[in-house]
């Protein structure tokens, strides 16, 4: 008997494209259509987000991304997180009695990396030009696209900020001072003027070769017009933030010319004969192979899919990951972090002790050192948490590639005039806390939540997945993977599955607040095991039945030369498409 699910598995024998929204998701398909590859699709995809969800991530914002080359056999990491400027220090910040870095306006921004690291997978990895894989994305901003629900929201709660305070995005987000209508056509005019001019610089190098011509598009970017009128904006605008003081920025020009992105070695752990790859610990993907590395020694078939003892282990176990990225993770150009230790087998068996099977823990528990105290305010109502989106995509041959693009959110800070989008806040991850491994640094990359995942079965490409939602990315995408490799589930019916996450630990974004021993679960975990979770010690709060984990997968299946994907429901332009 078949299982009901909310949409049907997608499948394809060229390839299949799975994104936050279904007009990206073609875009991707477009490119694969024409020739492309699994990368060249992401790129597509990844552009076209940066337009069509502009209240989960921006062409100024971050994209760490996984890529599996198919000729070369191998996963490689793209660094996409931007770095913190020249004159961002503790002390700058102490000087201006400002104890917490603000989670919004100009403060907090960092190098936009997003541009970069999204022609760094294109140059070394795709096979088609910025102009081609652009151009749905530029179509979408000039000729518009229809307003959807999801921003329209993030639209209505920020219409105040953006009339009184933010005028260069009211002009874009409130044309003609009112609220898109559902349906209505949306352009971003600013937008499409500025790739245009970043594809005419490609377009002038071409005759000197396809890397020749995405470095030039790079440099336009980067050390010609386009940085200049960011860092006199940072510079000469001064906006309210959550410090109650209009600050202005801190980025220059010489902080955007130096940045580059880096392709890296990614990390892994095998699970249950199953190789998983994340990015390193500039992200919190480290986390999601701790929790693995902990869970392996239970038997979570036998306790029952979202059974009080299921959920009490999985929840424990990610404590006490969690506690190891608050002490541990950042930037590894900076702080020496103990990846070799952390992800060893042998760590995780030491560390499985401490999971009480009768009793939730209440404490911040770090590996070797013992119990630390939670930092931070608990439960600030001034927390604002941007959204964020998804691409995975694997075609025929093999590739695979998984990106979690955000950053730049329309809701953290103003447009830039001219230019058609804002800068990013995700320099709000630092401490100023000298002794922190988050500690504020200039040029130092700040430990972004976003955390793409690649899997390998018997050494060759089989998955891509993850999900946007902070610190809960690595919650939700970690119960995505148990139910199908542990609960024998198919990938919509393991996106499908009732969700839960824990609020334990400190967030990741301003003002980092905590809330010990909370566990959120969604509406369609019953009663009876809610109440079993209380007398365990949890403190369960009860969401929306469809209000958690945005899980975005694609899985090749070799033998039959057929690609799967599947799309949360929870957000309902989240869509994969197949060919």
């Amino acid at each position: 008997m078949v299982k009901f699910t909310t949409r049907p598995v997608i499948m394809g024998a060229h390839g299949v494209v799975a994104t936050g929204h279904y007009l990206a998701s073609i875009a991707g398909l477009q490119m694969l259509q024409q020739g492309g590859n699994a990368i060249d699709a992401g790129v597509a995809a990844g552009f076209a987000l940066a337009v069509l969800e502009p209240q989960a991530n921006g062409i100024a914002g971050e994209a760490p991304i996984l890529i599996y080359s198919a000729d070369q056999r191998r996963v490689f990491a793209i660094n996409g997180q931007g770095t913190a400027p020249r004159a961002a220090t503790i002390e700058w910040f102490k000087d201006h009695r400002i104890d917490i870095i603000p989670g919004d306006g100009l403060l907090p921004a960092t190098v936009p990396a997003a541009f970069d690291a999204w022609i760094t997978a294109l140059a070394h990895f795709g096979t088609m030009s910025l102009e081609q894989v652009i151009r749905p994305a530029i179509e979408l901003a000039e000729e518009g696209f229809p307003m959807y629900d999801h921003l329209r929201g993030s639209i209505i709660r920020n219409a105040k900020r953006f009339t009184e305070q933010w005028p260069s995005s009211a002009k874009i987000y409130l044309p003609g001072g009112k609220v898109p209508e559902v349906g209505e056509p949306f352009v971003q005019r600013n937008w499409a003027q500025t790739f245009k001019r970043v594809v005419e610089a490609e377009r002038r190098q071409r005759s000197r070769g396809r890397r020749v011509a995405l470095q030039a598009a790079r440099d336009f970017f980067y050390r010609g017009e386009i940085v200049k009128r960011i860092a006199e904006f940072a510079q000469e605008t001064e906006v309210l933030d959550a410090t109650g003081k209009y600050n202005r920025g801190l980025l220059t020009l010489e902080d955007l010319a130096e940045y580059r992105t880096k392709i890296e070695e990614p990390v892994s752990t095998n699970y249950r004969s199953y190789e998983v790859y994340k990015c390193g610990p500039w992200t919190q993907g480290p986390v999601l192979l701790q929790q693995l590395n902990l869970l392996e020694g239970f038997n979570l078939a036998k306790m029952g899919h979202n059974s009080p003892d299921y959920i009490h282990t999985v929840i424990e176990a990610a404590k006490l990951a969690f506690a190891d990225r608050e002490k541990y993770y950042a930037d590894p150009d900076f702080v020496s972090v103990p990846l070799d230790r952390l992800l060893s087998k042998g760590y995780a068996a030491e560390r499985r002790k401490l999971i009480d099977p009768d009793r939730a823990s209440l404490e911040l528990r770090p590996g070797d050192a013992g119990p630390i105290p939670f930092k931070g305010p608990r439960g600030n109502p001034k927390v604002y948490v941007g959204d964020t989106t998804k691409v995975d995509v694997i075609d025929r041959y093999g590739n695979m590639i998984s990106a979690t693009p955000s950053g730049a959110w329309i809701s953290s800070s103003p447009v830039i005039e001219g230019l058609g989008f804002p800068l990013g806040t995700r320099g709000q991850m630092f401490y100023l806390d000298p002794h922190h491994a988050e500690a504020l640094m200039p040029g130092k990359r700040p430990s972004t939540t976003l955390t793409p995942s690649l899997v390998l079965k018997d050494g060759a490409p089989f998955m891509a997945f993850g999900s946007p939602g902070g610190d809960c990315q690595d919650q939700w995408a970690l119960q995505f993977f148990l139910n199908f490799v542990d609960f024998g589930m198919n990938l919509q019916e393991a996106i499908d599955a009732p969700t839960f996450h824990s609020l334990h630990f400190p967030s990741s974004f301003y003002p980092h607040d905590a809330h010990p021993g909370r566990l959120v679960v969604e509406g369609r975990i019953p009663e009876d095991v809610r109440a079993a979770l209380r007398e365990k010690g949890h403190e369960v709060m009860v969401s929306g039945e469809w209000s958690q984990s945005h899980v975005l997968a694609v899985m090749f299946d070799q033998r039959r030369s057929v690609i799967f994907g599947a799309a949360s429901p929870r957000i309902d332009v989240y869509y994969a498409v197949g060919w």
